[in-house]
């Protein structure tokens, strides 16, 4: 499909409507209905601002807008193609789901500094997006760090000892990383390039000339690879799961909407728009780095399996799934980058369900540990039944998106006669099966002989409604993307 560039300042609203949004929610923050009520309306109209502009993308134009040149060959500039696309719009649509159910959960828990809570989510999604219409690698590093510093509020919400070191430990594997090897490849890139500029115009040719050094071009990948922490590859994934004594709406923030997403984004972005596909088969670093997720896919599965905390294990389960779109991309073929880029929206669906649901149970019964969810779901039957539908995504199995993007995966292993990569995709499947369905099988199969202290609020009570429809949308959506794919995927087809 033929590309061009149009100069459309319209790419502004997506990142500066939330950014307002913030503004007006702090300023708002004394007549809390009409402040509660602000985030959803934001979302409403970022949405509606980033819906405008997908005709555009879909005909294969990549509108462009330049907002300030700090250098020659720097500057802080937007673009936005299909593939940043599918990033905006699914956070984007997530977030009005998102922005719902936080007034339940915050209400019902009469969780404190709410207004603070509001401001720091609203501005991490502007990061997000501005990251995700990142034009340069300058522009998307700046978004990738308003993102960190914003979210560490979140992470520290509850303000006891325990939200201090985990606290801490996000900073220092975020921003260390981010510091260390992150500006480290950047101003490697630069020195080679003289430009930190991507092509977007295709995914096979980057920005490297021929004569750069081949060995300074592939540490320039490595530092890249870790220096994007937020993707949770190990061994630098423990700050996630110690993440996880935020508030439920944080990790659902951290591990659909933006955070990690934002990781995984920013390392298929840098692999498919600034090496480009022929010059990493050339230096076999798409085949080091699928077998260096497969390590993550794997293992990050075998630790979910024995975490009886719902969130520790919804955890992991992100750990592994954030590597298989790294996988998928690391194929370099068209089934495998094209299975791994869905994955990015399909995971998003099932993971922010996911932990709606868990956040639901939490706020409404104080149960956390999955031993003690023995008949919950007759208890909370709609919660639970859109957990059952995103975990049958998670695990890939038809009609739910998870089944599309993992045959694809799988197509793509084939492709390459590999049997170790097929191999991967298969066992981690099975291995959500196992952790997902205990928690399902649980809820419904076991018999309920709760303490009274965990006999909680009903699903039907009006905050809890926040709770409970915005978990049900979010696992339709995943249901409406494995029978419909064909959006996603005309999305995809103006850039591979």
């Amino acid at each position: 499909m033929a590309v061009s560039l149009v100069h459309s300042p319209a790419l502004l609203l997506p990142v500066a409507l939330p950014l307002a949004t913030a503004a007006l929610t702090l300023a708002l923050r004394r007549n809390e209905p009409l402040r509660d009520s602000i985030p959803v309306i934001g979302s409403l109209l970022t949405l509606l601002s980033v819906l405008t502009l997908l005709p555009t993308v879909q005909d294969g134009t990549i509108l462009c807008f330049t907002v300030c040149t700090l250098y020659p060959g720097i500057a802080v500039r937007l673009c936005l193609d299909g593939m940043g696309l599918l990033f905006a719009a699914t956070a984007s649509l997530l977030w009005v789901a998102a922005s719902v159910y936080c007034i339940g959960y915050l209400k019902t828990l009469q969780e404190h500094a709410q207004t603070r809570f509001y401001v720091c989510y609203t501005i991490a999604l502007a990061g997000g997006l501005g990251a995700a219409c990142a034009g340069n690698l300058f522009t998307l590093y700046l978004c990738y760090e308003v993102v960190t510093i914003v979210t560490y509020p979140l992470v520290i919400h509850h303000q006891d000892t325990a939200a201090y070191q985990s606290g801490r430990k996000y900073l220092v594997y975020l921003m260390g990383s981010s510091k260390m090897f992150l500006l480290a490849a950047l101003a490697l890139m630069y020195r080679l390039c003289g430009t930190l500029d991507m092509n977007l115009h295709d995914i096979v040719h980057g920005i490297f000339p021929a004569t750069a050094q081949r060995g300074l071009v592939s540490v320039a990948y490595l530092l890249c690879l870790f220096g994007f922490a937020k993707a949770a590859i190990m061994p630098l994934h423990s700050w996630l799961p110690a993440a996880m004594v935020a508030p439920t709406p944080v990790s659902a923030l951290l591990h659909a909407v933006v955070v990690v997403k934002v990781g995984v984004f920013s390392i298929c972005r840098v692999m498919l728009n600034v090496f480009g596909t022929d010059l990493l088969m050339y230096l076999n670093l798409g085949t080091l780095t699928a077998g260096f997720v497969s390590l993550t896919v794997i293992g990050a599965s075998l630790i979910a399996l024995i975490k009886t905390d719902l969130k520790a294990r919804l955890a992991y389960s992100t750990i592994s799934q954030l590597s298989t779109i790294v996988l998928g991309v690391s194929m370099l073929g068209h089934a495998g980058i094209t299975g791994g880029l869905m994955h990015i929206a399909h995971h998003a669906f099932a993971k922010i369900s996911l932990f709606f649901c868990a956040g639901a149970v939490i706020a409404g019964t104080g149960i956390t540990d999955i031993t003690h969810m023995a008949g919950i779901g007759r208890r909370m039957p709609i919660t639970m039944a859109a957990f059952g539908i995103a975990s049958l995504s998670m695990i890939g199995i038809p009609p739910v998106g998870g089944f599309v993007s993992k045959w694809y995966l799988a197509s793509a292993a084939l492709d390459l006669h590999s049997i170790l990569l097929l191999g991967v995709i298969l066992v981690s499947s099975l291995l959500n099966a196992a952790y997902f369905g205990e928690v399902f099988i649980t809820a419904f199969f076991k018999g309920g002989t709760e303490s009274s202290e965990h006999k909680g609020t009903c699903e039907h009570a009006p905050l809890m409604r926040c709770m409970v429809v915005p978990s049900a949308v979010t696992a339709l959506l995943s249901v409406a993307a494995g029978m419909y794919p064909d959006l996603i995927l005309s999305l995809l087809r103006t850039r591979l």
